[in-house]
């Protein structure tokens, strides 16, 4: 039977991520590609989780999410960035934050619009406005400290331009925005009617005791956003697939438009969960020092090899070079660790639209002791 379909991915296949946790699992490689944890999430969030469920909390909460949640959510952002949300109407509950990232373009995207991102990102980004029927509009960050050059940022404005995607802590690169940063940006759209999309879902893993720069901190900028964050990257639980976008009330009122009728309800017990959770601040304001523990541990293992790093200031991960090593391109180098070494990586290639390679790989941190252990091991005799 002929389908007659046309994609409307043509260019996009297997996803490296997916082939290279095939091949760790193939040589019994540690993974320290995808960015998930190995370890649990926090015993008290899954006992209140247990207990929702035994309290009978497990029909449909309303499709904005469950109240009290969004309630501790305004909470939280008042008193962290110093920014009024209204929790009826400018908060919505995702099934995670990349939904929430989805859901945000297809609400105001059209075929002729132009969408700044810059590279390396996300791999969600560049499908998610194809799909829109709008067009990306590259800026790489700079090499090898990953900043955002922002007079390159305005020179790429034109009349399509209508949002701009920031990522901060950034994937792949752990890279923060600064508060100069911010305040470049606002000059950029000042007067204009683009909007800003900021993933903020490694909101909390911040490190060096860099104050993390949401957006929601400039009142100029808050007013054209949608801003997109996660709970399962945040308390070690990316299976919940739980996260939330928040957004004034004009923005918010045409996202939920869309997002009823992808999602309707999310999975109640863990709302209700997290609501509950969410009223101890050291539970979020404790994380980043706890996985810069991780990403320190990782660093010192990995001193005495011939990897470089580059610095990390925030995420799951860090990048290392390996010009030291070899000059393969990233993702066979990346393909032959795995293989020969039994540890995966991720090729930072992959994020760049181009495949820009400057022989860098990304691994993930946010694993136990001794799964760093193991892994700096075995990269050692490299």
């Amino acid at each position: 039977m002929t389908t007659g379909i046309q994609s409307k991915l043509p260019e996009v296949g297997t996803t490296i991520f997916t082939t290279m946790s095939a091949l760790a699992n193939e040589h019994k490689a540690i993974n320290l590609g995808q960015g998930f944890p190995d370890y649990d999430m926090p015993e008290e969030l899954m006992s209140l989780v247990n207990k929702a469920m035994h309290d009978g909390f497990n029909q449909y909460v309303p499709m904005q999410g469950y109240l009290p949640l969004r309630e501790a959510i305004s909470q939280k952002v008042s008193g962290l960035y110093n920014a009024s949300v209204n929790p009826d109407t400018d908060i919505t509950i995702t099934p995670g934050g990349t939904y929430a990232i989805y859901t945000a373009l297809t609400t105001v995207l059209k075929p002729g619009d132009e969408v700044i991102v810059f590279q390396p990102c996300y791999d969600s980004y560049i499908p998610n406005i194809v799909l829109n029927g709008a067009t990306p509009v590259f800026v790489d960050l700079s090499y090898p400290d990953y900043r955002i050059d922002w007079k390159q940022v305005k020179n790429k404005i034109t009349p399509h331009t209508r949002m701009i995607m920031l990522n901060s802590p950034h994937n792949p690169t752990g890279t923060v925005l600064y508060p100069e940063d911010l305040q470049q940006l606002a000059a950029i759209v000042q007067d204009t009617s683009i909007l800003i999309l900021s993933d903020e879902v490694y909101e909390h893993l911040i490190f060096d005791e860099i104050p993390h720069q949401s957006v929601l901190r400039i009142p100029e900028l808050r007013e054209r956003s949608f801003v997109c964050f996660s709970f399962g990257k945040l308390y070690h639980c990316t299976g919940w697939k739980l996260g939330y976008c928040i957004a004034p009330a004009e923005l918010m009122t045409e996202f939920r438009k869309v997002h009823q009728f992808n999602c309707f309800s999310c999975h109640s017990p863990s709302q209700i969960a997290l609501a509950a959770y969410l009223q101890d601040p050291s539970t979020y304001n404790s994380l980043g020092k706890m996985m810069q523990g991780k990403r320190d541990h990782f660093a010192g293992l990995m001193h005495s090899s011939r990897f470089d790093p580059l610095p990390s200031h925030g995420s799951y991960f860090q990048l290392y070079r390996y010009n030291r090593i070899s000059e393969e391109n990233d993702v066979e180098f990346c393909k032959r660790i795995t293989r020969e070494y039994g540890v995966a990586a991720i090729p930072v290639s992959v994020f760049y639209q181009q495949s820009t390679d400057h022989g860098v790989i990304r691994f993930c941190f946010a694993k136990k002791e001794t799964t760093l252990e193991e892994a700096a091991s075995r990269l050692q005799r490299i």
